[in-house]
């Protein structure tokens, strides 16, 4: 009989190659299917039971039933995952099995009984780090070499001592398809982490525009529900005086406010739309619709702002202005645009009240609103009382945004 049937490149490469105790890998990599390594490691084993003599219950018989056996057990053993067999237990079985499939050969009369010789090997390349791997597979080289250079057994007479040490071989497959394996893991493992950082950067926006809405909820609800309960409060304080032209005053305040508050809510809706607003003309309504005509002054060379600092840029002015009408009631305004090369300044300065006005209560928020607007474009933001100058005892806010 022959010394066994040719095996494929392909089935050889597809046998070597990891491990199938599952479908998937470490970190949930796709390994091939598990049912085929399955059925050519039983196959395998089946072909050389079917084609190894002698087989027997006593003498050499007996001993190529029992390397037979000890052969199987440890090509099987190769769809244990890592977990279940450890390295240093995965070592300790393959140079076990190495062994076994060489004394194999030496017993054996005839049949595939290099089989387990090539299987365990492209096996060693896959599952032990380089060098083991390696060591390995040229100890089984040796082991087999040996064996037929020195004809240990019975029927080697027309094999080459060769095909021995080429035993050794099929760890390349082994140690290439183990590369692949790691390169795919690391490839999952960077699209993991690039969609983690994906999800982290939409919830971090999630959350920053969360806060602009919240900035401009503020704008526009508290500014103006303040600003009109200030008139209400007012027309109320004064109807007791009974000078009904103070009062119809106050009441056409708190209209006029009202009508400001629609448009502040169509500025709102604009913002949140990203949709540009004319900067100068925009300060100019704000400042009128407070009570100020002609406090804009601009300098510098006037120039388009990008559309988020032209709206940050309006809501400061927006909370500057209403602080001054609730806070410094009658007194002037004075709001002012400098451009220059490295930057656009704003600036609303408010002289102190000259009637005493209940402000109210306010929400706290205008002056961290501010700084909030201010700090995402990267400028600066003062805010305090003037001590010195003509408007002594006033309040300026001062914004400088770069670029």
């Amino acid at each position: 009989m022959g010394y066994g049937r040719a095996v494929s490149a392909s089935e050889s490469v597809t046998a070597l190659g990891p491990p199938p105790e599952t479908g998937f890998g470490p970190r949930g990599v796709p390994r091939q299917d598990p049912r085929l390594h399955g059925a050519i490691t039983l196959g395998i084993i089946a072909i050389t039971f079917a084609t190894v003599r002698p087989l027997g219950v006593e003498g050499r018989g007996l001993a190529v039933v029992a390397l037979l056996a000890v052969n199987s057990v440890a090509l099987m053993a190769r769809h244990l995952s890592d977990i279940r067999l450890p390295p240093p237990a995965a070592l300790v079985w393959l140079t076990g099995g190495v062994a076994a499939a060489a004394a194999l050969i030496g017993v054996g009369r005839s049949g595939s009984v290099y089989l387990f010789a090539y299987f365990l090997v492209g096996h060693v390349g896959y599952r032990l780090p380089l060098k083991q791997a390696l060591s390995l597979a040229a100890l089984c080289s040796l082991l087999c070499g040996a064996v037929l250079y020195f004809r240990l057994g019975p029927g080697h007479e027309q094999l080459t001592w060769t095909l021995g040490l080429s035993t050794g071989i099929p760890v390349v497959a082994g140690i290439l398809s183990r590369s692949r394996q790691r390169a795919v893991e690391a490839m999952i493992q960077s699209a993991e982490s690039a969609e983690r950082a994906a999800r982290a950067e939409a919830q971090a926006a999630v959350l920053t525009e969360r806060s602009r809405i919240a900035r401009d909820v503020h704008d526009v609800l508290a500014h103006s529900l303040a600003g009109i309960n200030m008139q209400l409060e007012l027309a109320d304080a004064l109807i007791d005086t009974g000078d009904l032209e103070k009062v119809r005053e106050a009441n056409s305040k708190a209209h006029s406010m009202v009508k400001e508050s629609l448009k502040q809510a169509q500025w709102t809706v604009h913002a949140l739309r990203e949709d540009a607003l004319p900067l100068l003309e925009s300060l100019t309504a704000m400042a009128e619709s407070s009570g100020h005509r002609d406090v804009l002054a601009v300098t510098g060379t006037v120039r388009e702002l990008p559309t988020r600092v032209t709206q940050n840029l309006l809501r400061i002015a927006q909370e500057a202005l209403t602080n001054a009408a609730r806070h410094a009631a009658g007194g002037d305004v004075r709001v002012e645009l400098a451009f220059d090369d490295a930057s656009t300044t704003l600036r609303v300065r408010n002289t102190p009240a000259t009637r005493e006005v209940t402000a109210g209560v306010g929400s706290g928020m205008g002056l961290i609103g501010m700084r909030e607007r201010v700090a995402l474009l990267g400028g600066t933001l003062t805010a305090g009382p003037l001590t010195e100058g003509p408007d002594r005892g006033g309040w300026q806010v001062e914004a400088v945004i770069p670029g």
